[in-house]
């Protein structure tokens, strides 16, 4: 009896719990892997762009040359902001910080949007493609109204990637730097049932629009025990001389703290993803003439693994990655979420095609059968 009553007993945090079947990702953590519709993040990163990749995740299938430019042409059209949106970003600006911000300018653009009343398959897509568009063209326009900037309006021309530098830099990027920053893009657009995308799906399986599942989303990446690490990672690095980080690591641990980037919930030993982006790191610090952060970094890695046995992930060299590519420290999990829309849209169409409401049971573990007595008694 008591055998029976343990199998029985929840999952703190839902841990290991199968909740929604899923073609779009698919991890394999004991031997540190990552699929999108069956492709190895491997044979993606650096070989598919953001585009192809967000059209494979929303529509199934890696593009042709033709579908690719339909798509592309979809996201131009996309990336025009909506009345609400123009009209408070200013006000927005200059009370959030950047994660309350997209919240509540992604909540504003869902009042302009055509297809806001319907969740029929088509007019999903369409919201996809132009939620894809429009994240990283509200980052730029959330930084450029805090900084009393201006930015120009996204080239027709530009890839996603390309346009989001040049906006949030105020130069021109290199191609090399589009290449690398595109190829971040890629690593970051999805990862099975994290938090976010559970979010986005429970909110999507009530019927409920994809504008209110993102925002769900949205609000999830928000909590530092979801997104901010990155941001973290590289206020540490700051934080530190780069002639004591070994001792200060070791320090740190011997204290109890935690150690930001290293360790994941799923992945047993390296984040595929960070096999790439601490590539892009140390080439990136050493084309800027001074790769003191990467060196720390890499000094960091090799201390937290010999005392710990833990190995970054995929938040800890993206810190230095977005840093050597001259964007804000305090917009990591911005930019996050710019790629992983392409993943959340996706699995709210994929919710939506298959629906049914998720809705987990719990376990009781309060008082029973008190006594009622009239409130003077109480």
């Amino acid at each position: 009896m008591e055998e029976t009553l343990m199998a029985d007993k929840p999952t703190k945090g839902l841990a290991d719990v199968v909740a929604a079947s899923t073609a779009l990702s698919d991890i394999d953590g004991k031997a540190g892997r990552l699929f999108y519709r069956g492709y190895d993040i491997h044979d993606l990163a650096g070989r598919t762009t953001f585009e192809e990749t967000a059209h494979l995740l929303q529509h199934g299938k890696l593009p042709n040359r033709e579908q690719l430019a339909a798509y592309g042409d979809e996201l131009v059209r996309g990336r025009s902001l909506g009345n609400l949106v123009q009209a408070n970003v200013a006000e927005i600006a200059e009370k959030q910080e950047p994660m309350e911000a997209l919240r509540t300018l992604v909540s504003l653009a869902s009042a302009d949007d055509p297809d806001k009343d319907s969740n029929a398959a088509d007019a999903n897509l369409r919201k996809a493609a132009r939620l894809t568009a429009q994240q990283p063209l509200l980052v730029a326009r959330y930084h450029a109204a805090r900084t009393g900037t201006e930015i120009p309006e996204p080239d027709p021309e530009l890839s996603v990637a390309a346009n989001f530098l040049l906006q949030i830099t105020g130069r021109n990027p290199s191609p090399r730097e589009v290449e690398i920053f595109d190829e971040c893009l890629v690593l970051h657009a999805d990862h099975t049932m994290n938090a976010s995308t559970f979010a986005a799906r429970v909110c999507a399986a009530t019927l409920s629009d994809m504008h209110s599942a993102v925002v769900a989303a949205i609000g999830t990446l928000k909590g530092p025990l979801h997104g901010g690490a990155n941001e973290q990672v590289m206020r540490t690095l700051e934080s530190i001389d780069p002639a004591g980080v070994a001792q200060t690591v070791r320090d740190k641990l011997a204290a109890h703290e935690k150690i930001m980037g290293f360790g994941h919930r799923v992945y047993k030993v390296e984040d595929p993803r960070a096999t790439h982006l601490r590539a892009m790191s140390r080439e990136l610090g050493e084309a800027s003439g001074d790769d003191t952060y990467y060196r720390m970094s890499k000094e960091m890695e090799e201390v937290v693994l010999a005392e710990k046995g833990l190995f970054p992930n995929v938040d800890f060299f993206a810190a230095t990655v977005y840093h050597y590519l001259g964007i804000p420290t305090d917009l990591f999990t911005a930019v996050f979420s710019v790629s992983r829309m392409a993943g959340w849209t996706a699995h709210v169409i994929e919710q939506h095609a298959d629906n049914r409401l998720i809705r987990p049971d719990s376990e009781y573990i309060g008082e029973r059968d008190q006594k009622w007595t009239q409130i003077d008694e109480r």
